[in-house]
């Protein structure tokens, strides 16, 4: 227990590390009220889940149509300063929300308005905050710090939403420069990183190879792209945590408090994962963990679906967020791993348009289907779909499913990196 304890904490025990948790937490917290603020906002004027969607699809769109981009601009300047002045212009767009309430100017044109500039503003930073961790700590404190990260993430989750549902009782600006505060705050500790030199040359802007060299990489290695292509398919059409304004109101008859209760549900079922995984993280079977994962992901998507019962909502959505934080968990510790620090910030730039479409188009889609055949219908639709990718996956990436050990997968490579048949290969070893 001693020496498992003593593991646990050496990622916390790094300066530069711990500022960069300070900033994610207080930047998800925000987020995660904000969020809580506008589905329930947006649902309110219009009653429409599809405007639920229209929110995710705004935030999502810059993401697709500046992942080149942006991974090129991670890997070639400071991303510390990238990621701080993120925040400061996400800080800018939620004191316009403020103001839009305070003037009594809320629309939907509005809404979508921000989602899209705060879309925008992530493309570009999302990059260079996933590509710098690996860069803050030694190599053997990774899976640690991958582990302290996802119960930062989660703990906002939980206190993030039901936050934001209690100061959006009070009033909407309330949350909003709640948010903006916080934001603010995360900056602040992101400047206090020590900054490190761009990987990337000048002249490597110019070529069209470079701008390509990660998408190239991820097709390449088929452990990456069977991690990353899982995450998108299972999460995309599973729709439940985009319909929650929708079950809230219409099918649990809450309020804005229960919506953030519930939104806290699956960020305080991954908490108890995470602490596990802070002390022993997962050493062997990790690839056949994170199918078992995404299954049990799909199974509570369906029970929240065929739920009446708040609790019960509440407590399939803890599920599911404990399932998906095992697959967070495995996923984050591989992709990074499996890639050379002078391409993370390109791959990550398309890694984040997966995750992107896997939770904002996701939403989308949830509002699309919710639509079309009501909430409850699209839920159990999107809950079996995850369960059929889950198995298709295991099959068309049998090098994912078999890999045994993270450092099966470790990239310190300069040329061409691990087919699947070489991680095949290591991880029977």
């Amino acid at each position: 227990m001693a020496l498992a304890s003593a593991a646990g904490i050496a990622a916390l025990r790094n300066r530069d590390f711990a500022f960069y948790l300070s900033a994610s937490f207080l930047a998800t917290v925000a987020l995660a009220m904000q969020s809580v603020a506008l589905g329930w906002q947006i649902y309110y004027l219009t009653g429409k889940p599809f405007d639920l969607g229209l929110v995710g699809l705004a935030e999502f769109l810059p993401a697709f149509c500046l992942a080149l981009v942006s991974g090129q601009i991670a890997d070639r300047y400071d991303r510390r300063m990238i990621l701080a002045v993120g925040l400061l212009f996400e800080a800018v767009a939620a004191f316009a929300l403020v103001l839009m309430v305070v003037l009594d100017r809320v629309s939907v044109a509005g809404i979508l308005s921000v989602a899209f500039s705060f879309g925008l503003i992530r493309a570009i930073s999302t990059p260079a905050q996933r590509a710098m961790m690996p860069n803050l700590i030694p190599a053997d404190d990774f899976p640690s710090a991958v582990a302290w990260s996802g119960i930062s993430w989660q703990i906002a989750t939980i206190g993030g939403p039901a936050l934001g549902g209690l100061l959006y009782a009070l009033s909407p600006e309330v949350v909003y420069g709640a948010t903006a505060l916080g934001l603010l705050a995360a900056a602040l500790a992101v400047f206090m990183l020590r900054p490190r030199p761009a990987m990337m040359a000048a002249a490597e802007l110019r070529n069209r190879e470079s701008l390509l060299a990660g998408v190239a990489l991820i097709f390449r290695n088929k452990i990456l792209l069977g991690a990353i292509s899982l995450d998108l398919f299972a999460v995309l059409f599973s729709g439940a945590a985009g319909l929650l304004p929708v079950f809230a109101k219409d099918i649990l008859h809450t309020g804005p408090e229960g919506l953030g209760i519930l939104r806290s549900a699956p960020g305080l079922g991954a908490v108890g994962i995470a602490i596990v995984l802070t002390q022993w993280p997962l050493k062997r079977h990790v690839g056949r963990r994170l199918f078992y994962a995404v299954g049990i992901f799909g199974l509570a998507a369906i029970s929240f679906g065929m739920s009446e019962s708040f609790w019960l909502s509440f407590a399939a959505l803890g599920v599911l967020g404990a399932a998906d934080n095992v697959s967070m968990y495995v996923r984050g510790s591989i992709v990074p791993l499996a890639t050379p620090d002078a391409l993370r910030g390109r791959v990550v730039a398309v890694e984040a348009v997966f995750i992107g479409a896997s939770n904002e188009l996701g939403a989308f889609v949830a509002g699309s289907g919710a639509a079309l055949l009501g909430p409850v219908a699209a839920v159990l639709i999107g809950g079996s779909v995850t369960l059929s990718v889950a198995a298709l996956w295991s099959w068309l990436f049998p090098g994912l499913r078999r890999t045994d050990r993270m450092e099966s997968v470790s990239a310190d490579f300069p040329a061409a990196p691990p087919d699947d048949n070489v991680a095949t290969a290591n991880s029977r070893e």
